[in-house]
């Protein structure tokens, strides 16, 4: 999977780890410093092309790491909004987001806490790529957040911007990027359960009977 492509995936994928519980409420996966340990466990791959090798043993999250990508994470969803506003008005979902100018700001001072230069691997037995190198060393949770910023970065002035939706499902307040030109919703649950809700908003609008 190339570079762009992990961009993309680990933009839209910080983006949506505020969702749909289910049961009608609203879940944060990274609420505590352990789901943001998990998380990056989860995305290390992806991490490690944007400039961030996550250690074997696991990466320290404190509670100033977790709030750094947080803000960035609110950043990227004002961004979001922003970016479907012709498709889906009122996209924020329930966090309180920035303004576009706030959310702009923090993006790109998160991105420019680490340098980065590119750095080209050749292995033997394969083709030559170019990956960003990191000068120095840099606090892990600074990587962290300047590899989130970049990736949201790459992921908002690439193409893939213009299939970026919010779905309309009740209640749901992830985004998605839109796969096919039947696509109306992150994943099959919302569909069915915009399809429950608008069954019973019909069946309350239908008239009642006439007394006899």
């Amino acid at each position: 999977m190339d570079v762009d492509q992990l961009s993309l995936d680990l933009a839209l994928d910080l983006a949506v780890t505020i969702r749909h519980d289910g049961r009608g409420g609203i879940a944060d996966d990274l609420a505590e410093p352990a789901g943001l340990a998990l998380w990056v466990r989860e995305h290390a791959v992806a991490l490690d092309a944007r400039g961030c090798p996550v250690p074997i043993a696991g990466f320290p999250v404190d509670a100033a790491a977790l709030a750094a990508v947080v803000e960035v994470r609110t950043a990227v969803r004002a961004l979001f909004a922003r970016a479907v506003l012709p498709w889906s008005p009122g996209a924020a979902g329930p966090d309180r987001l920035p303004s576009f100018e706030q959310a702009l700001g923090r993006l790109n001072e998160a991105s420019a806490l680490v340098p980065v230069t590119p750095r080209l691997d050749w292995p033997p037995d394969g083709p030559p790529t170019a990956r960003g190198a990191v000068p120095g060393a840099p606090g892990l949770p600074d990587r962290l957040t300047a590899a989130l910023a970049r990736a949201a970065i790459a992921f908002l002035a690439g193409p893939d911007r213009d299939r970026l939706r919010a779905c309309p499902a009740p209640r749901c307040v992830r985004y998605f990027v839109k796969e096919h030109a039947r696509q109306e919703w992150c994943k099959p649950s919302c569909g069915n359960r915009a399809r429950v809700a608008r069954h019973q908003a019909r069946r309350r609008a239908e008239p009642g009977p006439v007394p006899g």
